[in-house]
């Protein structure tokens, strides 16, 4: 069942008031749909309720609530996308309505691009380059350098010259409800901007055709890519809400190997970087990834920023980071994770905290195969800490932070420097959090509002 917040939610945004705003906004026809019972639901004027999480601070979140019809748009191609998005510094408020699914591997007159469109014309081979950086000749003490890494370079220069979208502050952006709205292949970069909304939307097949082979991360070597499918970079007051994020079609499992390693096309799905604060990251899925969700860029990152609120989302088929957490103040709460393999995903950990960070994960709920160890749902490395209670494991109660510090050599503290006070919406009964599973299946994800 949703919880009585969502409910309300729900009856607010239905009343005519909102309507009649809209109307008297001038904005064109689309803008209000109508549920089952003939009630008017305006997605793309919704702004964040109060006490909803640490984007709700403040100012608050309102994206383009103010926009004028001449900064209203419906856009189903990349170019359109592009168009409607403007300059990242133009601040006037916009709604962008993205109908269907946009494919950001496509050129100005939607013509369909592949990496090696990207490549061409910069003298980068994946051949050549497996040749030039291979371990047993190049060695294993230094980045790659040279002709063939700054061929790499440029062809991913011109890669993220098509697929990366610069999303300008006082936007929302919102999937139109029955379109199967989404973008394949992109990326939203959101950086040093303040007020979003990102909603309703299927971000799928984000991939690095050009990853860079680094062989001193890790006792290995790994390949690492560029793309995120959300980025947050310096943002503030950013609400991502009802998303679905995911590497389909083409898996993990589908990526071959080279000097041992996976050749990794993905990166983050929702990463929170570079002092981003005041966001909240509510009902969405996140589903066969790994790298999922980053909170903080680097240990060293300052503090009293990434303060960031994590609630009813469902992650299933994912491998780590949801999140891995930074330095800030992070609230999880009211999440369902399904940590049972997906498609060769397999659980590495759920919730890390670590460089410090601050973290209240209260009353989720974790559905934990025989195979899998309690004490592998966290992790940390030593400095971070997560307080909280209330958490189930196949609906028994759990603490997981004993089960992880019994197993481990490097403690999470259990205890932080904050008390969370923006929890509209929070159900901290065990009989309701233990019907999670069954009401974030319905009520999560892109294509769900309407």
């Amino acid at each position: 069942m949703a919880s009585a917040s969502h409910r309300r939610s729900l009856r607010t945004r239905r009343t005519l008031v909102v309507l009649a705003a809209v109307v008297a906004a001038g904005v064109g026809a689309g803008a209000v749909v109508m549920n089952a019972n003939a009630q008017a639901v305006d997605l793309y004027h919704q702004t964040l309720a109060a006490k909803d999480g640490w984007a709700s601070s403040g100012t608050g979140t309102t994206g383009g609530t103010k926009a004028d019809s001449a900064h209203t748009f419906t856009v189903s191609t990349r170019a359109q996308l592009v168009k409607a998005l403007g300059s990242a510094t133009d601040t006037t408020p916009r709604i962008i309505k993205v109908k269907g699914t946009i494919d950001a591997n496509t050129d100005a007159a939607g013509k369909k691009l592949t990496c090696a469109d990207y490549a061409s014309g910069t003298g980068y081979a994946l051949t050549s380059y497996l040749k030039a950086y291979d371990p047993a000749t190049y060695g294993r003490s230094k980045l790659p350098s040279g002709t063939q890494e700054t061929a790499r370079v440029a062809a991913q220069k011109k890669q993220a010259t098509n697929i990366v979208f610069k999303v300008p502050a006082n936007t929302t952006i919102v999937g139109e409800p029955g379109t199967k709205a989404g973008i394949s292949g992109g990326m939203l970069q959101i950086q040093n901007v303040d007020n979003v909304v990102v909603r309703n939307l299927t971000f799928a097949a984000t991939e690095d055709c050009f990853p860079q082979w680094d062989p001193t991360d890790g006792d290995s070597g790994n390949w690492n890519s560029n793309y995120d499918s959300v980025t947050l970079r310096g943002a503030t007051h950013v609400w991502a809400d009802h998303n679905t994020f995911t590497d389909a079609p083409h898996l993990d499992s589908a990526n071959p190997k080279y000097y041992g390693r996976e050749y990794q096309i993905h990166d983050g799905a929702l990463d929170i970087t570079k002092s981003s604060d005041l966001v909240t990251v509510s009902r969405n899925q996140f589903t066969n990834h790994d790298k999922t969700m980053l909170i903080g860029s680097s240990d060293s990152e300052p503090a009293g920023k990434l303060r960031v609120s994590i609630h009813h989302n469902v992650w299933k088929g994912i491998v780590q980071r949801a999140p891995l957490a930074r330095v800030g103040q992070i609230h999880i709460y009211n999440n369902y994770y399904d940590v049972t393999t997906l498609n060769g995903y397999a659980l590495q950990y759920s919730i890390n905290s670590r460089a410090k960070a601050q973290v209240v994960a209260a009353d989720n709920y974790w559905k934990v195969p025989s195979t899998v160890k309690v004490s592998k749902l966290l992790s940390g490395d030593g400095t971070g800490a997560i307080a909280g209670s209330g958490n189930l494991v196949n609906g028994s109660a759990t603490d997981l932070v004993a089960a992880y510090n019994a197993a481990s050599s490097k403690d999470l503290k259990t205890s932080v420097n904050w008390t969370p006070t923006l929890t509209s919406g929070l159900e901290s009964s065990a009989s309701l959090v233990k019907n999670l599973p069954m009401s974030l299946a319905t009520t999560t994800g892109a294509g769900v509002l309407s």
